[in-house]
């Protein structure tokens, strides 16, 4: 559909904090949103690495605030990690919330927000726009670059009884603040950084190719891409390399804008129930799938692939459409081969058919 043919929303935390050293500007933050007794929603990893330590000293000398910490969030968090979340929370008589990592916090504190506000089980507020009420004051601190989900109104939580990964699309599940120091991510392992920045890519290739894409999100995915393929592998070799950690946090955050108002397609439908069934890192997933499912989609945006081929930093002057949206997929593969991502599925364990039948219920994605 051509634009001027619908309306488009956009949507984006009211207040964003970039670059080295951001994150220092937290009390002053937490100061104005007036909370009093505040939760932050992390994972084990990220205690263990101090980070959590070290947000909590800053809130309490900076901003006086009782804080309490659920550090019980996994990989692909669950309705029961939320339920869990929500206990802490009113035990403490919390008032205010942070989520500290990487998707898996903020969806996590997203799931906790929703349920204390709006009452009811996380499984409640599948789909798209079902809660009523708005969150309490919620700020999301990144410590990675990849799924943005520290600026989105996306959430996604695990059901464990259907094995899916239940999309939540909520705009009041978008924060208040968002904050992305790249000195924050500087402990990332290598492969998280690769899986990340490929989340990265695949959400602005998707966003990109998206029917519902807009001058605006178009101007954000190109830019992510661009920045991608010169940063990405740079943050790989070298995690103490800050000026491609900034980089990549741009990119992941210019990727989010584009994602959360243009939508994605089938590599996050494929990958979200991969990850639901096997347990597997979403951004390998995507990264597996990305180039499959484009081929698939480049029938329909040949022209739009020759652009992604560009801002990968092909040559496409001189070429066919199509050869050009094909050095699109190649630059894509090779990044991914580069950074050390699996060649394909079955090195994450996945096999042809599976014993357990897939469940049989409706998966609600918003494929584009």
């Amino acid at each position: 559909m051509a634009i001027g043919e619908q309306t488009f929303g956009f949507f984006i935390p009211t207040v964003t904090l970039m670059g080295v050293g951001c994150h220092k500007e937290l009390a002053d933050k937490v100061k104005q949103l007036g909370g009093k007794r505040l939760l932050i929603v992390t994972d084990k990893g990220i205690t263990s690495a101090g980070l959590t330590d070290k947000i909590v000293k800053l809130i309490r000398e900076g901003a006086g605030v009782d804080t309490f910490v659920f550090d019980e969030t996994i990989p692909n968090p669950t309705d029961t990690n939320v339920d869990d979340g929500v206990k802490v929370y009113q035990d403490n008589q919390c008032d205010m919330l942070i989520s500290l990592g990487g998707g898996s916090a903020h969806d996590c504190g997203k799931g906790i927000g929703l349920v204390v506000s709006n009452g009811g089980k996380i499984h409640d507020y599948e789909g798209l726009d079902q809660s009523t009420k708005p969150l309490p004051p919620y700020i999301a601190i990144n410590t990675t670059a990849g799924t943005a989900s520290e600026m989105t109104r996306f959430c996604i939580i695990t059901d464990t009884s259907r094995k899916v990964k239940m999309a939540i699309v909520d705009w009041r599940v978008t924060p208040n603040i968002a904050i992305n120091d790249p000195q924050l991510m500087a402990g990332m392992p290598a492969a998280l950084t690769a899986a990340t920045g490929m989340d990265a890519l695949t959400h602005a290739v998707e966003a990109y190719v998206s029917t519902a894409a807009t001058p605006i999100t178009d101007a954000c995915a190109i830019k992510a891409i661009e920045l991608i393929a010169q940063h990405l592998r740079a943050a790989v070799a070298n995690g103490a390399d800050m000026a491609a950690r900034d980089n990549m946090a741009y990119a992941e955050y210019l990727a989010g804008m584009a994602f959360n108002n243009a939508s994605l397609g089938h590599v996050h439908a494929m990958a979200h129930q991969l990850g639901g069934f096997y347990n597997l890192p979403h951004g390998v997933c995507n990264a597996i799938l990305l180039p499959h499912v484009e081929r698939f989609n480049m029938i329909a945006k040949v022209d739009r692939f020759g652009d992604i081929a560009k801002a990968m930093g092909e040559k496409v002057e001189g070429l066919s459409p199509r050869a050009a949206a094909e050095k699109a997929l190649e630059a894509i593969k090779t990044l991914s081969t580069d950074i050390g991502i699996p060649a394909n599925l079955t090195e994450l364990g996945v096999k042809r058919k599976t014993s357990a039948p897939w469940p049989r219920t409706r998966r609600r994605t918003l494929a584009a």
